[in-house]
């Protein structure tokens, strides 16, 4: 009797299995998309009754824009695609400007089931998914934001370009023997300079070169001297003339570039203060630093952020800068600090199963976000500040490019908290934990010493 209730029991247990595995996954964007992006073409799915139609446009622009509309016509008000390349761009901004929500998905979280791979079933199945609601929305900044993003970027390619003609400079005085680079500190100032320019017009004379030197130079009359007696050859003039001209325009499209720059910063401010910028002092009356922006941009970024994160240690009006025109000033799109810092991929990927964690490594993607907060924590620990004990102890714990990690970290848990909540950065709240970690050390290390004491 009671092994027939048992078959009773699990009778009806799988047949109400059964009945919940039949309804199927519940349909969340029912007017949605699925776009597969190519160079050349665009396969684009929308859902019918009981099946899918597929249609191919070109990457023409004209292309671009009957696909926008044939979308607008079939009532679609969301579509997905792959982030690949820079191919979504031109069809990511049509599509914005129709109305219809782009939904920018990593290709990593897309993968097609088992199968043939073709382009039109790639689309289906992007449909299929955001149809369900199982795609995530990738972060865009708003299009001020992205405006800026493309000069910052652009002009840090440009400054990494002109490095590379100073390298080629190097090279080509060192071809030569011509050691100058070695005895002073740094061949593109002024000393140095104007020594390569000599000698690309044609002076060979030593002590014509030598008072080109400035006072500030420490090195000896006597070391540039031995530095400057190189061996003239045409083939490595000729290269050194086309470095120092590479050199120049590089550094003549940063200047043009930072004008851009500047330009964007100046529109945002403007909407902010309803169009009275009369006020605003920009102009930097020092000196410039090498690869210093030509204007002051802090003032700027105080006004667009609400805050000023340059008071946090190790970040810079260049970082600050690069950071801004990465993530914006709005951060809801995050849901806390936490989701933050690991979108910036400077938080572990813990992998758990089982109840126990398996994996913890970085992924294997490049945030530009991330990677400038990166550069600035390797400073930290050169900081006689609480962010600089944390790196120092951080990297004492868990090495070197741990403790940056570390470091990027607690810089982006910070600059969430002061951007969300444009409070000003307040050094005192972290000085609390560093007299807790101080006392907690006294206490190991006197514990230690009364173990050594015992022992002996």
């Amino acid at each position: 009797m009671k092994r027939k209730k048992n078959d009773d029991k699990l009778a009806n247990s799988t047949n109400s299995q059964k009945k919940n595995l039949g309804q199927g996954l519940p349909v969340y964007n029912a007017h949605a998309a699925g776009i597969d992006v190519g160079d050349t073409m665009h396969d684009v799915a929308i859902s019918r009754e009981n099946t899918h139609e597929v249609r191919k446009y070109s990457a023409y622009t004209e292309d671009l824009q009957n696909l926008v509309a044939w979308l607008k016509e079939e009532g679609i008000t969301t579509v997905a695609m792959e982030s690949t390349g820079i191919y979504w761009l031109n069809l990511y901004l049509l599509l914005e400007e129709a109305g219809i929500e782009p939904y920018l998905v990593n290709a990593k979280h897309v993968k097609n089931v088992t199968g043939r791979k073709r382009d039109d079933t790639d689309a289906i199945w992007l449909q299929k998914l955001h149809s369900c609601g199982l795609l995530q929305k990738s972060f865009q900044p708003e299009a001020e934001i992205r405006v800026l993003r493309t000069y910052v970027r652009h002009r840090k390619k440009l400054i990494m370009l002109s490095s590379d003609a100073a390298r080629r400079m190097q090279k080509a005085l060192e071809l030569m023997n011509i050691k100058i680079h070695t005895v002073i500190s740094d061949l593109l100032g002024k000393t140095g300079m104007k020594m390569v320019c000599a000698i690309l017009a044609g002076e060979r004379n030593i002590d014509e070169l030598i008072k080109l030197k400035d006072g500030r130079i420490k090195a000896s009359e006597e070391d540039i001297r031995k530095s400057l007696n190189g061996i003239w050859k045409e083939e490595y003039l000729f290269m050194l003339k086309h470095a120092y001209a590479g050199y120049g325009f590089y550094q003549s499209q940063v200047k043009e570039c930072e004008e851009k720059i500047k330009d964007c910063l100046l529109q945002q401010v403007a909407k902010i203060l309803d169009g009275d910028i009369t006020g605003l002092q920009i102009e930097k009356k020092r000196k410039l630093k090498k690869n210093e922006l030509g204007f002051d941009a802090q003032s700027l970024l105080d006004i667009i952020v609400g805050v000023d994160i340059c008071q946090v240690e190790s970040i810079s009006e260049i970082s600050a800068l690069e950071f801004i025109s990465e993530v914006g000033t709005d951060m809801t799109n995050w849901k806390n600090d936490k989701h933050f810092v690991a979108w910036l991929n400077v938080a572990p990927n813990t992998k758990i199963t089982g109840g126990k964690i398996i994996s913890s490594k970085m992924q294997r993607k490049k945030n530009q976000a991330g990677l400038t907060l990166r550069m600035a924590a390797s400073n930290l620990t050169k900081s006689k500040s609480p962010l600089g004990d944390y790196a120092r102890k951080m990297r004492s714990r868990i090495g070197k490019k741990g403790g940056v990690v570390a470091g990027a970290h607690k810089l982006g848990r910070i600059i969430y908290k002061l951007i969300k909540d444009k409070q000003p950065y307040d050094k005192t709240l972290y000085l609390k934990t560093q007299d807790k970690w101080r006392e907690n050390r006294i206490k190991h290390l006197e514990k230690q010493i009364q173990k050594l004491k015992d022992v002996a």
